[in-house]
């Protein structure tokens, strides 16, 4: 191979790996480690979805579905949309079953970008966004929220940041990694802004099961909103089904085809036998989300006051797994910080800064873990910072 040439595409080249996955490269070789790291869930996927699944092999569901993933599903998902956040799609025209809700995210973003298009992304954002956006052609604007304000967006930044060239906005509610979550109200003002600028919302709403103290409102209930929301959500994080990789995507129907033309020619048909445990747990899994929402509820209000008292101050994160407490009374940065509680106390956070140039001086922690490690976990921080005081 001819070495002073480079095969690879420049904007492959160009992208960073995941920050995420650094660290739990570093933790992967110690032992007694702490993970408030990973973004999955503890439990297991509910057994009645696992005997789907098995049935599904023993009964011979072993080839394709259709592209969009079979009907059934597709029906189901139909009616959990309208019955528990009240927004109305086709299952025949208007659902893709995908790889994940991280391959919607990808297929919808190849579907509208055209080369320098942008999307506004808020941001600390989950780590694929900016990548994704930017592999699709486009180009990502990132909008840096505040702590002051929950790390909520406020309308005047999203008018600030709109040009001739914004296709769409990116949210994510509740978020990752801040947990911080849209009430109706903060969603209008949102919508409002996309109408008057006629743009899109790429809204992931993966985290919606996981809502702690208020109920939780679907960007595409919002009045006239259905229409320009691409709605992305699955069942990796409040159905405990990370390893199955099983997502959806809904949107109007044009949009919809346009996906299922990348989808059918990219990854044919999301896996059947996912599916079909996929189609269990919706009809057979609401018991099993609302226990483990209520565990997460618990552990949330114990770690922010754990948090808080050993003055890394954090807000109240309104759904997801995630706390997202400031560092900067240590004067560490978030990847000093992470690292020097990961070699002498042995626990894996996330450094904020992987997430967005405003989650400096942040760690994200993850509490998809037992209430005991995460006391542990409180122990082992709190003698970090009182050696570094």
């Amino acid at each position: 191979m001819n070495t002073t040439k480079s095969y690879i595409a420049k904007k492959v080249e160009e992208i960073k790996p995941s920050g995420i996955r650094k660290f739990f490269d570093l933790a992967s070789g110690m032992e007694g480690v702490i993970s408030l790291g990973v973004g999955e869930p503890d439990f297991v996927t509910s057994w009645s979805a696992r005997e789907a699944a098995i049935l599904s092999l023993e009964q011979g569901y072993t080839s394709y579905t259709a592209n969009a993933g079979l009907l059934e599903l597709r029906v189901e998902i139909a009616h959990y949309m309208k019955t528990r956040f009240a927004v109305q799609y086709a299952p025949k025209s208007e659902i893709i079953v995908t790889v994940g809700a991280s391959q919607a995210i990808d297929i919808a973003l190849r579907a509208i970008l055209d080369p320098g298009d942008e999307v506004i992304v808020l941001e600390p954002s989950f780590v694929s966004y900016i990548p994704l956006v930017e592999l699709a052609g486009g180009s990502a604007v990132a909008v840096q929220t505040l702590k002051e304000n929950d790390f909520k967006v406020l309308p005047s930044q999203l008018e600030e940041a709109i040009t001739s060239k914004t296709k769409a906005i990116m949210i994510c509610s509740p978020n990752n990694p801040t947990g911080s979550t849209l009430s109706k109200e903060e969603l209008k003002g949102i919508a409002a802004i996309a109408k008057e600028h006629d743009l899109l919302v790429l809204s992931d709403e993966i985290y919606a099961e996981l809502c702690y103290d208020d109920e939780y409102t679907s960007l595409g209930a919002i009045e006239d909103m259905r229409d320009r929301t691409i709605l992305i959500s699955g069942f990796s994080k409040g159905f405990a089904m990370t390893g199955w990789r099983l997502g959806f995507v809904c949107a109007e129907e044009s949009l919809i085809q346009a996906m299922l033309k990348i989808h059918q020619y990219s990854l044919m048909c999301a896996p059947t036998m996912a599916q079909f445990a996929g189609l269990d747990s919706l009809r057979n899994g609401s018991n099993d989300v609302e226990e483990m929402k209520k565990s997460y509820h618990r552990r949330r209000n114990y770690i922010v006051e754990s948090l808080n008292e050993m003055g890394l101050t954090c807000h109240i994160p309104g759904g997801a797994f995630y706390a997202f407490p400031s560092i900067a009374s240590t004067g560490m940065s978030s990847e000093e910080f992470a690292e020097k509680l990961l070699i002498e106390e042995k626990v894996a956070v996330v450094p904020g800064n992987v997430f967005g140039i405003s989650g400096e001086g942040h760690i994200r922690c993850s509490y998809a873990t037992s209430l005991e490690q995460l006391q542990e976990a409180m122990k082992r921080i709190k003698n970090f910072i009182s050696n570094h005081s």
